[in-house]
């Protein structure tokens, strides 16, 4: 689209020569007005990359509001959805129906949305006054699928970023070795029983298939890898994909002084720390267990170990791991406050995510902006984030026996000023707020300008 319009010249008031874009979009820039809807405003991944984005478009040209249902702060950008009694009914209606399905069953209680009661944003003031609906993480009674076919009717343009693969598939947000939806989800793994040929998910399915073919959205991926699993699935055939990276603040994730850090967050100033870092640390799919074992193998293999190693444990339920590693542990609990964060970053020698399912963590690419080199699996688009044997360690997937090979090599055997160098490097080439806020303003010129040829 955007070729055809840059081939469509006209000429402006002086008579020069200009496309449609350049005519009638370029000025857009200036005064064009987005909104960003997600479930929470800073809890959760998508949360933080949402907040970031807001901030990356406010200090390149864009105003930028986010609408959310869970407000933690005060700030005049962000602004709560009302009624929060029937968000509360919302979120739990859909719970009792998911429980209802899994025959009363809590194991996939939140591994699993079916979108089927949320809120009505199309009358808020805030909605009317945007010439882009951004929508980001909107489960959890946020959005329901009859929600976002009001948005669509309304004409705004429409840019979904995905932080997960939900909205290609009918009701998961983690496929793991399913590959069902890129023809037609049924027969799922998260219902009793295996489902069956016309089960929940199938059901779904054929509700997100009619909104998605009668409405016109923008789907942006945070990662290659998944940006090439939207376009596999039948639901966006024929549908806008494209990928763009979380932004990152590099004001706040910076290199910094390790002692200093060490010092203020009560670390000893005498081991080589490893840092693992989830909301919530007893997660099965975040594979704590796999860096228990890697780390049981190294000091069974070289017992001394325990005299130079620590691992520091941020986010909640620390307490309950940090008695299965040979090594001594450091629990700092949850925290929420970004510069702290930072600091907690800067005292530790090396960032471990074992998780079992990943898009483009944002964990990864803070622990990088400060310097820091990681160790993760090959899974998602945590390939595109550390350069193997380059600014980090690629394990093998679910390899415990890899990953303790990575410890071994980024913390004794590799050139850590270099990998530091080559980590703040590529965040700042690849993840900066200002490159990041441009590539989203191009889909916004794209989304707005299908709005104006459609008419």
């Amino acid at each position: 689209m955007r070729k055809q319009c840059d081939s469509l010249i006209l000429h402006d008031e002086k008579g020069c020569e200009k496309s449609i874009f350049q005519i009638y979009f370029v000025p857009l820039l200036h005064i064009m007005r987005v909104l960003i809807v997600n479930t929470s405003e800073r809890a959760g991944g998508a949360a933080v990359a949402a907040s970031r984005l807001m901030d990356a478009l406010n200090n390149n040209g864009v105003k930028a509001k986010m609408l959310v249902r869970d407000r933690t702060s005060d700030s005049l950008t962000v602004v709560a959805l009302p009624h929060k009694s029937r968000l509360k009914w919302y979120f739990l209606w859909e719970r009792l129906v998911i429980f209802f399905y899994s025959h009363f069953s809590r194991r996939h209680l939140f591994d699993i949305d079916l979108a089927n009661v949320g809120c009505d944003i199309t009358q808020l003031p805030e909605f009317k006054e945007a010439d882009v609906i951004h929508l980001h993480w909107v489960n959890q009674g946020m959005l329901s699928l009859a929600g976002i076919r009001k948005i669509l009717r309304s004409g705004k343009p429409v840019v979904w970023t995905m932080h997960d693969v939900w909205p290609a598939t009918a009701i998961c947000h983690l496929t793991l070795s399913c590959r069902q939806f890129k023809s037609h989800c049924k027969f799922c793994a998260y219902l009793p029983g295996g489902g069956g040929k016309n089960d929940l998910s199938s059901k779904i399915w054929e509700r997100k298939k009619r909104l998605y073919d009668r409405g016109n959205i923008s789907f942006v991926a945070c990662s290659r890898w998944l940006e090439s699993e939207a376009k596999s699935s039948g639901l966006l055939t024929g549908q806008y994909v494209t990928s763009i990276p979380n932004p990152i603040d590099t004001r706040v994730f910076c290199p910094g002084n390790k002692a200093e850090a060490r010092e203020q967050e009560h670390l000893p100033a005498d081991k080589h720390l490893l840092l693992f870092v989830c909301q919530r640390l007893t997660n099965q799919y975040k594979g704590m267990q796999y860096l228990i074992d890697a780390c049981q193998q190294l000091y069974q293999e070289h017992p001394e170990m325990r005299e130079t190693i620590g691992v520091v444990l941020l986010g909640g339920h620390a307490d309950e791991l940090a008695r299965q590693l040979p090594f001594p542990s450091y629990p700092m609990g949850y925290v929420s406050d970004e510069h702290r964060i930072a600091d907690i970053y800067r005292a530790v020698d090396m960032f471990v995510l074992p998780s079992l399912s990943e898009n483009l963590p944002n964990t990864i690419m803070e622990a990088m902006a400060c310097g820091i080199p990681c160790l993760a699996f090959r899974v998602g688009g945590i390939p595109e984030e550390i350069d193997h044997l380059k600014n980090g360690y690629v394990a093998k997937y679910q390899d415990a026996d890899d990953l303790a090979r990575g410890i071994r090599w980024l913390l004794f055997e590799a050139d850590r000023q270099q990998l530091s160098r080559l980590c703040v490097n590529k965040v700042a080439q690849s993840y900066s707020q200002s490159s990041v806020a441009m590539r989203y303003i191009e889909v916004y010129q794209h989304a707005l300008a299908q709005k104006h040829f459609m008419l």
